[in-house]
């Protein structure tokens, strides 16, 4: 009697194609599951196939037809009107932006400046505006009190006095002007960037929309285990290999046994 013969080891190849084949399948039947239509009183989003690519596997060699998805938004009436409404503006906003911008070659070119004779006009000219009044008031009333005094218009009295009333309130004219610098200054540059700080509005309310893209449903396919497969196959049947194995040779021990016990107890004829 012969002992059965070891197995042969399953091909790698055929294992892997067939784990990867049923790998694909399943992540292509997922990805197909997962791709449901969204309908909402804003819109709506559909899924359709727009084509496919080819998958080599290049330990196997095969080939795999993988399906591609586009995701399709599409927005109600009400909400398509208002994003044109939108759009529109946005346009109109950085057209504007883009026409107002042209002068700002010429305009920057020339350097900030803010110096002692732009401070003396813009101080100098805010000052007496709000205070050219009082300061006239106050010489009339102090004329009058000279006159009740009895100090007279043109005598030496009289010029001291309103000398004096002028030097006060040109003192607090100089004293304005110099306390007022940073503030001119600022007001010089808010004045310059003006023109700029329009410009970037217009450019902020234009800024393009991004859409809101759908989140990709995704499958991802899980790697073949082809060692796993393998050796676990094999061991499979090597076990079976290893089971008949020693089933026959056991047999084959009970047949030698039975054997050897059927001529230990036979009779012995020898010559007479």
């Amino acid at each position: 009697m012969c002992s059965p013969s070891a197995p042969a080891p399953p091909d790698p190849k055929d294992t892997s194609q067939a784990q990867t084949g049923t790998s694909v399948a399943t992540a292509i039947a997922n990805a197909a599951l997962g791709n449901v239509n969204q309908v909402t009183p804003d819109g709506s989003v559909t899924f359709g196939q727009s084509g496919s690519h080819a998958f080599h596997d290049p330990y196997t060699g095969q080939t795999y037809n993988i399906p591609t998805y586009t995701a399709t938004q599409t927005l109600s009436d009400a909400q398509q009107a208002i994003k044109t409404q939108n759009d529109g503006a946005q346009l109109n906003l950085a057209t504007l932006a883009n026409n107002q911008s042209d002068f700002l070659n010429d305009y920057m070119a020339k350097p900030f400046e803010y110096g002692v004779g732009e401070h003396e006009a813009w101080a100098g000219g805010l000052y007496d505006n709000l205070n050219s009044e009082s300061n006239a008031q106050s010489i009339e009333a102090l004329t009058a009190q000279l006159a009740n005094r009895g100090i007279n218009i043109g005598s030496e009295a009289y010029d001291r006095e309103m000398a004096n009333m002028r030097e006060s309130q040109m003192s607090t004219r100089d004293r304005f002007m110099l306390d007022s610098y940073g503030q001119g200054m600022n007001s010089a540059m808010a004045q310059r960037n003006q023109p700029i700080n329009e410009i970037t509005a217009l450019l902020s309310g234009s800024q393009v929309s991004h859409p809101s893209f759908v989140n990709p449903n995704t499958s991802s396919i899980p790697t073949t285990d082809v060692a796993g497969n393998i050796n676990q196959n094999y061991n499979q049947k090597l076990g079976i290999w290893q089971q008949q194995n020693a089933n026959s040779n056991a047999l084959v021990g009970g047949l030698f046994g039975l054997a050897a016990g059927g001529l230990a107890g036979a009779p012995w004829k020898g010559k007479s």
